[in-house]
């Protein structure tokens, strides 16, 4: 199996790391517009890399056919040119998403990539991604649906003021999550409902806590489109140490997330960039990490009400290095990925992952890689 790693940062490193132990024999290599980057990584795991500039599609289409599968860690912007590259040289793919709109466009290029005879999974990761799945396992053989609540996020073990938080991923994405709007179905409808809104308070195991909870965008994904009709409520929230919240709703609302530039000091600035900018700059990033998923259905089955729990509390991995986004991001997409070149998943066609992704395989699969799943009725 020929496996292509499409960006070198973060997430790349979990990707590399599930694949080498689930899929040993395999062929992997790394490519990165910074070519030491993407060396650094290789030399790291042990696989092949290589310089790619996503903005050259004759590169990436060159890339993409000396590949089985495809899994990228780039931004999202590039999803959709890889979609329409991978049905032209007939490459599974699998992205971590991040943006619903682009989501749709990928979506809509299915009939080209089901005519190519492979497959796309948009949106793969944490959430979206593994938290899809769960959802879908939580409300398995209900007969009526009453709500699912999907609550996550990624902490440090070591909280500094002001904000309680670390860099994980990229600060694009993270700014992503706060500016625009969550998708939640409420009463049968779907609705879209301010980020940074709706605060509610959760209970975990010590060292957290109390922590807060709060509607960001993107975390449902297409789950909303998938369960219309079938859930009364559902509803996507992202977990973090108490005050977080209020702190970025003031920054929002000043205008430091916007996207229009403002002229100053003769210079167009965008609010936004900058700000990513600062948070890249002055958020530690290094410190061990903790991922909290809980995942509540409220239904019947046959008759009888029933609620399912299932949740997740993931801390860094000492022994590899790994933090717990790393882990809980990569390991799920990376194992879609060997399920498509495995013929696990033989569906033509882009497809939201809870359409797709056998999830007591894909549940037996995070387990087996060290994601303590747990689920309670």
């Amino acid at each position: 199996m020929r496996y292509l790693v499409l960006g070198s940062g973060r997430m790349a490193r979990g990707l590399v790391h599930f694949l080498k132990r689930r899929d040993p024999g395999a062929r992997i290599r790394v490519v990165d517009v910074v070519a030491s980057a993407a060396r650094d990584l290789a030399r790291l795991a042990g696989v092949e890399a290589g310089r790619l500039d996503l903005a050259s599609r004759k590169a990436v289409r060159a890339a993409m056919q000396d590949a089985d599968v495809a899994l990228s860690a780039a931004h999202y912007r590039f999803n959709v040119m890889l979609t329409e590259e991978a049905a032209r040289t007939r490459t599974h793919l699998v992205d971590l998403g991040g943006n619903n709109d682009v989501v749709a466009r990928q979506v809509a290029l299915s009939p080209r990539v089901a005519r190519a005879g492979i497959t796309v999974v948009p949106d793969t990761g944490l959430a979206p991604g593994m938290t899809n799945l769960l959802a879908m396992w939580a409300i398995e053989g209900m007969d009526d649906v009453e709500s699912v609540h999907i609550r996550v996020g990624g902490v440090p073990l070591e909280p500094e003021p002001p904000l309680n938080y670390q860099l994980v991923f990229a600060t694009e994405g993270l700014v992503n999550e706060y500016v625009e709007d969550a998708l939640l179905i409420r009463g049968g409808r779907l609705l879209r409902v301010p980020s940074l809104t709706e605060v509610e308070t959760l209970r975990f195991p010590p060292p957290f806590g109390v922590m807060e909870a709060f509607h960001t965008s993107g975390g449902a994904s297409t789950l909303v489109r998938t369960l219309r009709g079938r859930v009364r409520d559902l509803d996507y929230k992202t977990i973090r140490y108490p005050g977080h919240a209020a702190r970025m709703h003031a920054l929002k609302h000043l205008g430091f997330m916007g996207s229009e530039p403002l002229i100053a000091g003769g210079a167009r600035v965008s609010p936004r960039a900058l700000t990513g900018l600062l948070l890249e700059k002055h958020l530690p990033s290094g410190g061990p990490d903790a991922v909290l998923v809980r995942v509540t259905a409220a239904g019947k089955r046959r008759g009888r009400r029933v609620t399912v729990r299932i949740g997740l509390v993931d801390i860094f991995d000492r022994a590899t290095g790994l933090t717990a986004m790393m882990r809980t991001t990569a390991f799920p997409s990376a194992c879609i990925a060997w399920m498509l070149g495995r013929g696990i998943i033989a569906r033509p066609g882009v497809h939201p992952q809870e359409t797709v992704v056998p999830i007591r395989r894909f549940v037996r699969e995070m387990r087996s890689a060290g994601l303590a799943l747990r689920r309670s009725k």
